[in-house]
């Protein structure tokens, strides 16, 4: 095997495994955030360490799948459930909740655009 077809071999893999990583991630972040908003509207702010613990999670595999595929969509949800976060630190039910919500609506819009 050439240098040339190695390489273009190694860039394919790498590209797909990018790939998956977004479409592996982004479910799991849409998941978090839906039960992390699940417990917003439950009333359940203030920290608890099951909010918190979604909104941990939920925030890592978003920024892993904006890491594998830039996308507007999850970039500004990441910056939503980072205000969750400390919205929920700070005991402000209303603003946690708000500020989930948006998360998930850009999320589930992150998975709806059209791959390039």
């Amino acid at each position: 095997m050439n240098p040339i077809s190695f390489a273009l071999i190694a860039v394919f893999l790498f590209a797909a495994s990018l790939a998956h990583a977004e479409c592996k991630h982004l479910p799991l972040a849409i998941e978090h955030t839906k039960l992390s908003l699940a417990e917003a509207k439950a009333g359940k702010s203030g920290g608890t360490p099951l909010l918190m613990g979604n909104l941990s999670n939920a925030l890592e595999h978003a920024k892993a799948s904006e890491k594998a595929e830039k996308n507007v969509h999850t970039s500004e949800a990441i910056v939503h459930l980072e205000a969750a976060i400390s919205s929920a630190q700070g005991s402000e039910s209303t603003q946690c909740q708000m500020h989930t919500q948006e998360a998930l609506k850009h999320l589930e819009l992150a998975g709806q655009c059209p791959k390039n």
